[in-house]
């Protein structure tokens, strides 16, 4: 039987969708197979957002129509008949899992004042605890703007639990724990202290609000207004609004008042506002606000168009024709909605998530049992852990691509490691902010920066004397940003550096060979990919550097090799591969790997290495105790060695793309420091995982020093 939650309110707004995000990432971190389950649903008329946002997560495999119980509708025919239907859907997905999400309703249905004593109801016949989610919030719903709106009082969230935990109660339901959600930032702990003292001996943790995840983004006010984007970057409507601002005055009036995410309501006719504003956001001299609406109707003068067109302007500009009243009364209106296309509210909701809720004793509550296999997922997971516990700083040298910015935000907000980005401050923190995104305490420096551009030469000309650079030659060369950011590495400005976005890998590593220099006992600089299988993590290498490496080089391929799937909880199990297994072959290539096989044994006797075989033996036990039964190595290898550049490169991909793998790398190995390239097809989620990558090696060695 799969591990189960109900997650449930005793009101709507709670911010529920926030949790249940929380805890089915969590639960996929520990289970392998991890479902959702929505028992009534929202609407009959159009997806439910909610339970599309949960089926995009990377842990779940399921199909909506799957995970949906009854409707509203429903349950007002036949209670009784409708709960039967739920507890049978329920249990063909729980039939799937190890671990079920389930989400209860979220009171749009005004007629039924008994909602969580339905649910309630539910999660009794489904056999799952409740954790019940309390609103911190005054007039939940109703009295917000633009999602915001008073925190309410510790005695009042008291009073709200204990008229829920009588509901729950009345239904026979278990209660696993209680979050307080959207509670007063200042006062947390009185809001705890209150709600235990209404349930003693029942976990609870509150969560503060944060004003960006329940702001609604530029996208939700254009449908709420029923608008048009007339001019800007559809990006940009992810965006959140932070407040309104209504152009009323003149344009000398409306500057002063724009404030930071705001959104600037101008009458259509009212062209020279519209054009003041533009103005004031590319001199960079105001507030960035998120977005124009322009109200009434009107279409903008051909000259106005035209001179909007040759703007470079990437500001949303929204057209309505709405009245200023009705306007302003639907963007007030509008609420936030977690959802799976905005990044900042995702990584924003989990990060609350991680930071308030004892995620431990939440677990020993629900009794999970972590599974022995390791899916790409929790593997994933390990890393942004590994990389959370090393604290180190990383410069990414890309600044100007937005990949590089969504993923900064992603490892700020989860607290992944300091970094450094390289740009023009205000050019990237401008579109940054365009793009609805916060990398705030990310430090943001220009490669052109005189006192570090003269000090990076000076150290430059000095490693680089030997052949002959001068200072001048070394400060042309330094403000390069793969140059700069190495220098930044080497002169212990930072502890590792993540690039290749958009240079070649060539572009990214050179730097490294003349700076940073091969760690000592290391004769060449290779790669590895970790290749995360559905229930298992593999050792690539080389499939990335070294085109045909020698018998000593490839010695040195396989301790690094080894030396990194340590670093990343690996066991390594060394298979020096070849098209034949022991001495049943000969020729060249198979005598370069039993050469390399004996210096590996020769240089490091504690490592255990199987060679030359094949994969198949290096791979499967049924072929290894057949090919090779004696060995330690056969069957179960975690280290797979190539012979060459082409056949490690071609079998990553193939099993990349045959067996589903996830292949995270290039990890770069042998550099003194940590150096790491980027494929320029990478993704956000790559640069994520290669930063923790990068930033576990700068702990392993930090860890080492402070050893010897």
């Amino acid at each position: 039987m799969a591990t189960s939650v109900y997650i449930t309110s005793a009101e709507g707004h709670t911010g529920k969708s926030t949790i249940a995000l929380g805890l089915l990432d969590l639960l996929s971190h520990e289970v392998k197979r991890v479902g959702v389950f929505r028992p009534i649903s929202r609407s009959v008329e159009e997806r439910d957002y909610v339970l599309e946002l949960l089926l995009q997560h990377d842990g779940v495999d399921l199909e909506y129509d799957e995970c949906i119980g009854v409707g509203y509708d429903d349950v007002h025919a036949d209670p009784e008949l409708a709960l039967s239907r739920i507890v049978q859907r329920y249990k063909s997905v729980e039939a799937k899992c190890d671990a079920v999400v389930v989400l209860g309703s979220d009171y749009t249905d005004v007629g039924s004042p008994t909602e969580l004593g339905f649910n309630a109801r539910i999660a009794t016949n489904l056999g799952a605890p409740v954790l019940l989610v309390l609103g911190g919030r005054e007039g939940q719903g109703g009295g917000e703007r633009l999602g915001q709106s008073r925190s309410r009082s510790p005695e009042h969230m008291r009073q709200i639990a204990e008229l829920a935990l009588e509901e729950l109660r009345n239904a026979h339901a278990t209660l696993l724990a209680v979050i307080a959600n959207r509670a007063d930032g200042t006062d947390t702990a009185a809001v705890v202290d209150g709600i235990e003292a209404a349930k003693p001996g029942v976990p609870v943790w509150a969560i503060p609000e944060d004003p960006y995840l329940v702001a609604p983004s530029m996208g939700s006010i254009m449908s709420s207004l029923d608008g048009e984007l007339l001019k800007g970057d559809p990006a940009l409507l992810q965006r959140e609004a932070l407040g309104v601002v209504v152009a009323g005055m003149g344009m000398v009036n409306v500057l002063p008042r724009l404030t930071e995410g705001a959104v600037l309501v101008v009458a259509g006719d009212r062209t020279e506002v519209l054009l003041a504003a533009l103005m004031a956001q590319a001199a960079g001299t105001f507030p960035s606000i998120a977005g124009i609406v322009l109200n009434g109707g009107f279409d903008l003068p051909e000259p106005i168009e035209r001179l909007l067109d040759g703007l470079p302007q990437t500001l949303p500009i929204i057209r309505t024709g709405l009245g200023t009243y009705d306007t302003i009364v639907s963007i007030t209106s509008t609420r936030g909605r977690l959802a799976a296309d905005s990044q900042r509210k995702y990584d924003a909701a989990l990060a609350l998530f991680e930071q308030h809720v004892d995620t431990d004793a939440l677990l020993d509550r629900l009794q999970v049992s972590r599974t022995s296999v390791v899916t790409p997922l929790m593997f994933e997971y390990g890393l942004l852990e590994q990389a959370r516990a090393a604290d180190r700083h990383i410069v990414l040298p890309e600044g100007e691509d937005d990949r590089i910015l969504r993923a900064a935000h992603t490892l700020l907000a989860r607290d992944v490691a300091r970094l450094t980005i390289l740009g023009e401050p205000f050019e990237v923190r401008s579109r940054a902010i365009e793009l609805g995104l916060d990398i705030a305490r990310a430090e943001v420096l220009s490669p052109h920066d005189p006192v570090l551009a003269l000090r990076f030469a000076e150290e430059y000309a000095r490693v680089r004397a030997h052949k002959g650079v001068t200072l001048d030659q070394a400060k042309d060369v330094v403000t390069d940003v793969s140059y700069f950011g190495t220098l930044m590495v080497h002169m212990g400005l930072a502890d590792g550096m993540v690039s290749g976005a958009i240079h070649t890998t060539a572009h990214t590593i050179r730097p490294g060979f003349e700076i940073i220099k091969t760690t000592p006992g290391v004769n060449v600089v290779s790669s590895v990919f970790l290749m995360a299988l559905e229930d298992r993590v593999l050792v690539y290498g080389d499939c990335a550097v070294v085109p045909d490496p020698d018998a000593s080089q490839l010695a040195d391929i396989a301790i690094s090799s080894a030396g990194t799937a340590t670093q990343f909880g690996i066991d390594p199990r060394i298979a020096m591969l070849s098209y034949s297994t022991g001495e049943s072959g000969s020729g060249a290539d198979v005598e370069k790997v039993r050469a390399a096989t004996a210096l590996v044994r020769e240089r490091r006797p504690d490592l255990r290495v199987a060679g030359p075989i094949q994969y198949d033996a290096a791979a499967d036990a049924a072929v290894a105790a057949t090919k090779m039964p004696d060995s330690d190595v056969a069957g179960r290898a975690t280290v797979f060695i190539f012979p060459d550049l082409n056949t490690g490169n071609n079998t990553y991909k193939a099993v990349q793309r045959s067996a589903g793998a996830v292949a995270i790398g290039p990890v770069l190995q042998g550099l003194n420091k940590p150096i790491n390239d980027l494929s320029r097809g990478a993704t956000v989620q790559d640069i994520v995982n290669t930063v923790a990558i990068t930033a576990i090696q700068a702990g392993a060695r930090a860890a080492q020093e402070t050893a010897s």
